[in-house]
């Protein structure tokens, strides 16, 4: 039985779409049947960052609305064997989505791929709280600056309201003179969100390049921050990987 891992973030700007498309890359590359879908309707673009923008015509409104099936609905990566993507509506009011039919969908998907990562809107409203409606894993996104993190503990907060227990921080665009400057630790960011930490990725402005030359981040395989999503993925596979100290 596969699992639905929910990426989020409580608020704009800490690079979750990224997040959603290297972590997939990465399962996918280390053998994982696995599918990502782009909850954000409206500003949708995960397909930016999977290199997918023309290889998407169908939606998750498309699949609980019964018009086509799971398998008819997503698009195979061409470039990464094991990965697929179901694209967000260009307009879509979640309010008015029906959750039981969400959660139907996210039953199937649970039986046809073995990973299924969601990136929801950021914040935490309507469509958070769709993307969460029968999640097994939470993944909170979040920077080292303090709205960012105190955004992140609120999110994480929803989230275990929503019935997710498992959740997992990913601190995102680490610079460590940052933090020095601020005075603070990694170990502050998971102390205030009160999340198990799933891994830091540095910044590095290939991230930038890779989603510009339409590329997922796995196929610069000598860059640092690639290396570091792909052992956060390991460790969502249920691996022990030590965490790269910075």
């Amino acid at each position: 039985m596969g699992k639905v891992i929910v990426v989020a973030s409580g608020k704009g700007g800490t690079g979750k779409t990224t997040t959603v498309a290297a972590l997939s890359s990465c399962l996918a590359v280390l053998g994982h049947k696995t599918l990502c879908i782009d909850f954000d309707s409206g500003m949708r673009n995960l397909d930016y960052a999977l290199g997918m923008t023309d290889f998407t015509v169908m939606d998750y409104m498309d699949v609980i609305s019964g018009r086509v099936d799971l398998d008819t609905a997503c698009s195979e990566a061409p470039k990464i064997p094991n990965l697929s993507f179901l694209s967000a509506p260009a307009d879509c009011n979640e309010d008015e989505v029906d959750v039981e039919k969400v959660k139907k969908m996210f039953d199937d998907i649970r039986e046809n791929f073995d990973y299924c990562l969601v990136d929801a809107p950021p914040g935490i409203g309507s469509g958070f709280k769709l993307a969460h409606c029968n999640a097994d894993i939470s993944v909170i996104v979040t920077t080292g600056d303090f709205p960012s993190i105190r955004d992140a503990a609120r999110a994480a907060s929803v989230a275990r309201e929503l019935g997710v227990t498992k959740l997992r921080l990913l601190v995102n665009k680490v610079i460590p003179s940052n933090f020095r400057l601020i005075r603070t630790t990694v170990d502050d960011v998971i102390d205030t969100t009160g999340v198990r930490l799933l891994g830091l990725i540095p910044e590095d402005k290939y991230i930038f390049r890779a989603l510009h030359d339409g590329l997922p981040l796995i196929m610069y395989k000598k860059r640092k921050s690639a290396y570091n999503f792909l052992d956060s993925a390991r460790r969502l596979a249920g691996e022990e990987v030590p965490l790269y100290q910075f």
